[in-house]
């Protein structure tokens, strides 16, 4: 059976396709080109001998207030082994997660470079490493906010990822990024967003709804 069928419903026609009979790469394919616009983690870690490592994600969330949790979709090696942030996460159970401005894109995607275990990717890409306050893994200078976590839960989702899930212990603003009611202006994180393939957008277009009052 084919994983492509098209329909024709009432409102025009639709292409349509089964995943559970599409290969990873082809599924991959279309959840990355469709749920969009995806945040990006510049997540910094340190390894049991207390190198630095840093790394993007773009599966990447949070997921609760309460407790405060944020989530990383964390892929291994093709041999199924650990990438740095996996493997660090699990020997420290800590990591950090820098929001990714317009002003550093360049850096992050420099960060994103695979470098040889145990190079300081902060060092390549001209990046600040700030002592964490609870943490032992570093913050990001020059990212508009941070949020240092402890591993809360881990998910294996069989050989080839992980969900690592952090509660958020302790944060890092920029100046003037957070008012004293705790509104957190957008224009001043500056965030990116990643879409399909290469491509990357900014936030800058915003507009409100308001909830309807019923």
């Amino acid at each position: 059976m084919s994983a492509i069928s098209a329909e024709k419903p009432a409102n025009g026609g639709v292409v349509s396709f089964d995943f559970t009979t599409l290969s990873a790469h082809d599924r991959y394919k279309l959840m990355i080109g469709t749920i969009i616009p995806r945040p990006i983690a510049l997540v910094t870690t340190v390894d049991e001998n207390g190198r630095i490592n840093a790394a993007p994600f773009s599966f990447f969330n949070c997921l609760s207030a309460d407790p405060p949790i944020l989530a990383l979709g964390v892929e291994n090696n093709p041999d199924m082994s650990f990438k740095d942030t996996g493997h660090n996460i699990r020997m420290t159970e800590v990591f950090t997660v820098n929001i990714v401005s317009f002003a550093i894109a360049e850096a992050m995607h420099v960060c994103g470079a695979k470098y040889p275990r145990g190079v300081d990717e902060l060092q390549q890409a001209g990046l600040t490493a700030m002592p964490g306050t609870k943490v032992a893994s570093p913050w990001i200078a020059e990212a508009p906010a941070s949020f240092e976590c402890k591993r809360h839960v881990t998910l294996e989702l069989g050989k080839s990822r992980q969900i690592i899930m952090g509660e958020i212990v302790y944060a890092h603003y920029r100046e003037g990024a957070v008012d004293n009611r705790l509104h957190v202006d957008p224009g001043t994180i500056d965030a990116i967003a990643r879409l399909g393939g290469d491509t990357c957008s900014t936030i800058r277009d915003r507009f409100d709804m308001l909830t309807p009052k019923l």
